[in-house]
């Protein structure tokens, strides 16, 4: 499994529809996100803090109308762009699983290696 996801910067514009990508070390179905905001990069689990249901309505759509929240399409949770953190709906006070990322030369960096880790913490062995 990768332990960095690399995507284009050109491809990620302010405030604009995020790109999205597999996570397959969380399981078959997973994905994660990158959007621009304030002119960084902020990638995220596309998982809501309140149930586990990705975000976005379309796919890329993360923003509220207003471009100044993500919002849940479920149960519309708003969070900041920046932090991940909830501050309106049903998970207020909890925030998205941060993706650490780097941006540099024109790309985009994302780091999935401490995803394994936390997996492999929450298996127990039972014998």
């Amino acid at each position: 499994m990768p332990d960095k996801i690399i995507l284009n910067s050109h491809d990620l514009h302010e405030k604009s529809l995020g790109l999205r990508f597999p996570l397959p070390m969380l399981g078959e179905f997973a994905s994660g996100f990158v959007v621009r905001y304030e002119g960084k990069a902020h990638a995220y689990v596309n998982q809501c803090a309140h149930v586990p249901v990705e975000l976005d309505w379309n796919e890329g759509q993360f923003f509220t109308v207003s471009k100044d929240y993500l919002i849940c399409a479920t149960h519309g949770a708003h969070y900041a762009p920046d932090t991940g953190y909830c501050v309106y709906g049903p998970c207020k006070g909890k925030s998205l699983q941060v993706l650490p990322v780097t941006e540099m030369n024109q790309q985009i960096t994302i780091h999935v290696d401490h995803l394994h880790v936390s997996i492999h913490k929450s298996i127990k062995i039972v014998k």
